[in-house]
């Protein structure tokens, strides 16, 4: 499909619309879940060349992000300052070189740059910077505040009739935040139907289990109680998540949560549901053989 799939539709006063589809990465689920093992191993070179980082959140939500940028997000690589793209707020910051990764893919900059990762000048930052990198929405990483700025910029949307769309991508450990909960709140008072949350599930945080630190269960009733419009899925599941971000969109009058059950640490043995490689850089003894292992036979 391309990058940017482009047309220029001439209006009855002489002007131009821009109608822009979904920049691509691959055409097919096999293609696509093929990239996303690159992408895997491109999480791993990264953080293990920067030497600091943090693998497990974001070989968690990397499906998520993939799935996405590929189909659903009207954004133009080119043109990241266009007034009507969609927009993504990464909350949880740490999580970048997940975004960093499917950004690098899909065009922004070159995927030979994702090694600069937490280089003194990179603007591929320990954690997103808006002011460093074209196409980051907000500098996140202070973990509760991703949702607000969502909301915000949700708001502003539809104030301005605009009919762009905001995903907001939070971890489960962040929504102990009570800013969260504020947040939450306030997006069905507005009716911000274009507003997506989508929750990385993963069930880590860097103290341990999210079950164990501070329970946030049951997530789905609360934002139903919130009055979103809330979905469980497995957010490793290609077809899940298409079919989750496609009803959502679809969703009228009220803001939606997609709650993505998910591994922290997935595509890596050693990895997986291991709280001690929430925010620890591989050796490149380690990358090499998790490298191997996400590729397979």
């Amino acid at each position: 499909m391309g990058v940017i799939l482009a047309n220029c539709l001439r209006e009855k006063a002489g002007l131009y619309k821009i109608v822009t589809m979904p920049a691509a990465i691959p055409e097919t689920a096999g293609e696509l879940k093929a990239r996303i093992k690159d992408m895997r191993v491109d999480i791993i070179r990264m953080i293990s060349a920067a030497g600091s980082g943090h693998p497990g959140g974001s070989l968690s939500v990397i499906d998520i992000l993939a799935v996405l940028y590929s189909q659903f997000l009207r954004h133009d690589p080119k043109r990241p300052d266009w007034p009507d793209r969609d927009r993504v707020v990464l909350s949880k910051g740490h999580g970048c070189p997940a975004l960093y990764t499917v950004m690098a893919y899909t065009g922004y900059f070159p995927k030979e740059q994702l090694m600069t990762l937490r280089q003194l000048g990179s603007p591929l930052q320990g954690h997103p910077d808006r002011l460093r990198l074209p196409g980051i929405e907000a500098s996140t990483g202070s973990l509760g505040q991703g949702l607000s700025m969502a909301v915000g910029m949700a708001l502003a949307g539809k104030m301005d009739k605009k009919d762009y769309r905001t995903y907001a991508v939070l971890g489960d450990g962040e929504l102990q935040e009570g800013q969260c909960w504020e947040a939450i709140m306030c997006a069905p008072k507005f009716k911000l139907d274009h507003l997506t949350v989508i929750v990385d599930r993963n069930n880590g945080q860097i103290d341990g289990h999210v079950h164990e630190v501070m329970d946030i269960e049951p997530l789905k009733d609360k934002f139903e109680s919130f009055r979103w419009e809330a979905q469980v899925i497995d957010g490793h599941d290609l077809g899940q998540i298409a079919a989750a971000l496609d009803k959502a969109r679809k969703t009228q009058g009220k803001p939606q949560a997609i709650i993505a059950d998910t591994i922290k640490g997935k595509g890596v043995s050693f990895m997986e549901d291991n709280i001690n490689w929430h925010g620890a850089a591989p050796k490149k003894e380690q990358a090499d053989k998790a490298a191997a292992e996400i590729q397979g036979p």
